[in-house]
């Protein structure tokens, strides 16, 4: 018998026999498609590909193919054929071996064994049939339902219903934690914009040769539809509160790294959370328009190596960053409110940052060719809102603003909410860049990029929250000195250290209280005196505060623990603060050069510049201290 195939290349007509198998129609096909295997073809019974066919083994009369019926059929993307047919045909086989070796993220396998329905009760007026029925008004939604987002005020889906949607095309749902598919090319692809290394045309590589196989395609901006982060939660309103002490006192913009763990959020049909547990502020400038950081250098890569371990040591992670954006304004009390819809959420080079820390923490994903997909990096912004207030936002930049920041092609304008795109160069290659938009008439309209175009094509928004009843993991109720703080006079030091632990020295309760402290750990740990062993003790002690006193005596037993305070307790104050006071000057002084001198008969307040005599030690006006 015949049966008929439509393709993207045109209609087949394939014959096999009675007892053909599938598998055979398929390698028939595959030569007619000049297919590079016959397990690159995508045969389904409907055009829009719902019904797939994979049952390879069975008989065609088996699976109800008559004389003359017509399949459609696709060759996967990645396994399209190319001068190199061998090369290619085994191309989505390794992709696919690939894919197994990838290590996701603890909280996305466990959303995968979630079948992701969103259950729906008995509607009283619609539903007419009884209590062990269902009907299309209380039948289960899939997690990307349109109407419920829209009802729920979701505006973009989470990756992971954003994942079902993709795997419903292939016939896929329900709990998708088992192997991969055979039979399927990964359906994942991050954007690539930049130009193919190794192509396979017969022409001097870049820039001495392109072609069209390995040239990107023109890029076309748009609304990201998901997002890989759904939510940002302080575990307390003190996380927030310390960061913000830092510009109550200097009135200068802070930046610091936010660390905590992913979880699941139930609000959001299979959403992700960003539990933020603590901030760490690493070595900045103090302006008061802004922040200068050496971003990727071998400094902030160090300081970033101690929190990160301290972090691990306490099951947790860097989630993301955050920076202050604050102004004073009158009454006392507000800020100035620059954020808002008829000017910008984020400037042009926070996105590019924002694009650069998300590109190097990729978001593994074994769905994805390459095994990544997106970031689950997230940055927050503390403002003004439009009443005056201190409000924190979060986002986080699309995977193509990801992608055109590891191509070179935007760099951030003089307007705050233009990214302009780059010119081409010898060796950067810029293809066309477009982005939609719907006019007065509420018509779609396509334009270029070039020379520049907003910002919000870039963006995906993320809710914030606190939590009704803080329960922080760091729950220590007298903070220790935060990092990098010594023009404010907030100096970490072993004097300072011997002060803070004086009253928990005896006492393995009191211990374990003072222990669950973010920047106390990343300078303990930094000091190199304790080993592995109570490391891990105290990160128990911080993860487990049921068992936290228990911890804290064995942890007062340790050998590298009571060569700390065998060293504390032989030294005086005065000399554990001299011996990091030259070092902190140094470094302060590095980072922030000290303003010029006062006159002799007065000088004036750094803070708010008020004239004060020269023999006050503090200021009149703000109070705060002369140096």
């Amino acid at each position: 018998m015949i049966i008929r195939v439509r393709s993207p290349e045109g209609m087949h007509r394939v014959e096999v026999g009675l007892s053909d198998t599938l598998g055979e129609l398929l390698r028939k096909l595959a030569v007619e498609m000049k297919a590079p295997a016959a397990d690159a073809i995508v045969l389904t019974r409907d055009v829009r590909g719902q019904e797939l066919l994979a049952e390879f083994e069975q008989s065609v009369v088996s699976l109800g193919l008559k004389h003359g019926d017509m399949l459609f059929a696709s060759v996967a993307p990645s396994a399209r054929p190319s001068e190199e047919p061998a090369a290619e045909a085994a191309a989505p086989e390794a992709a696919r071996q690939s894919a197994m070796q990838v290590q996701q993220h603890a909280v996305d396998n466990e959303l995968e064994r979630d079948d992701g329905l969103i259950r729906r009760e008995r509607d009283r007026r619609m539903c007419k049939h009884g209590a062990n029925a269902m009907c299309e008004y209380c039948t289960p939604t899939e997690p990307y339902d349109a109407a419920y987002l829209q009802t729920h005020g979701i505006k973009h889906m989470s990756f992971q219903a954003y994942l079902r949607r993709v795997l419903a095309g292939h016939s896929i749902r329900g709990d998708i934690s088992g192997a991969l598919p055979t039979n399927m090319a990964l359906p994942l692809d991050e954007p690539e914009y930049r130009v193919k290394a190794a192509c396979v045309g017969s022409h001097a590589p870049w820039p001495a040769g392109i072609c069209s196989k390995c040239q990107p395609s023109a890029i076309t901006l748009q609304r990201q539809p998901f997002r890989m982060v759904d939510n940002v939660e302080f575990a307390s309103p003190d996380v927030v509160d310390r960061l913000l002490a830092f510009w109550r006192a200097s009135r200068c913009q802070r930046l610091g790294f936010l660390y905590g763990r992913y979880q699941r959020l139930r609000s959001v049909p299979l959403g992700v959370s960003a539990l933020v547990e603590a901030v760490y502020e690493p070595r900045q400038s103090r302006d008061q328009d802004g922040v200068h950081i050496d971003v990727g250098s071998a400094e902030l890569d160090a300081e970033l190596a101690r929190a990160d371990a301290v972090a691990a040591a306490c099951g947790m992670e860097l989630v993301g960053m955050v920076f202050t954006d604050l102004t004073p304004a009158e009454p006392a009390g507000k800020v100035l409110s620059r954020r808002h819809a008829d000017s910008y959420f984020l400037t042009s080079l926070e996105c590019r940052l924002a694009a650069f820390m998300q590109d190097r923490r990729p978001n593994a994903c074994r769905w994805a060719r390459g095994g990544r997909f997106g970031s689950k990096f997230v940055t927050c912004c503390v403002s003004g809102n439009l009443s005056g207030d201190i409000e924190v936002s979060a986002w986080q930049v699309s995977n193509s603003a990801m992608a055109m920041q590891r191509a070179d092609l935007a760099v951030p304008s003089s307007a705050p909410s233009k990214m302009c795109v780059q010119e081409p160069s010898p060796t950067r290659y810029v293809p066309d860049v477009f982005y939609r938009y719907t006019n007065e008439y509420n018509l779609p309209v396509t334009a270029s990029a070039k020379p520049a175009f907003p910002v919000e094509y870039l963006l995906v928004s993320l809710t914030q929250s606190f939590p009704l009843a803080p329960a922080p993991a760091f729950r220590s109720d007298t903070p220790f000195a935060i990092e990098n703080r010594e023009h404010v006079h907030a100096v970490q030091s072993l004097g300072a250290l011997k002060r803070h632990l004086a009253p928990a020295l005896g006492s393995s309760e009191r211990l374990s209280v003072l222990l669950a402290d973010f920047h106390l750990l990343v300078y303990l740990f930094g000091l190199g005196i304790l080993g592995e062993h109570e490391v891990a003790l105290i990160g128990r002690i911080v993860c487990e505060p049921m068992e936290a006193a228990q911890l804290a005596e064995e942890l007062m037993a340790a050998g590298g623990w009571q060569t700390l305070v065998l060293m504390l307790q032989e030294a005086s104050d005065s000399d554990l603060d001299a011996q990091h006071s030259a070092a902190g000057s140094d470094a302060a002084a590095a980072a922030n050069p000290a303003p010029p001198a006062p006159p002799s008969a007065t000088w004036a307040c750094r803070h708010c510049t008020f004239e004060n005599a020269a023999a006050n030690a503090s200021c009149e006006m703000c109070a705060l201290p002369r140096d």
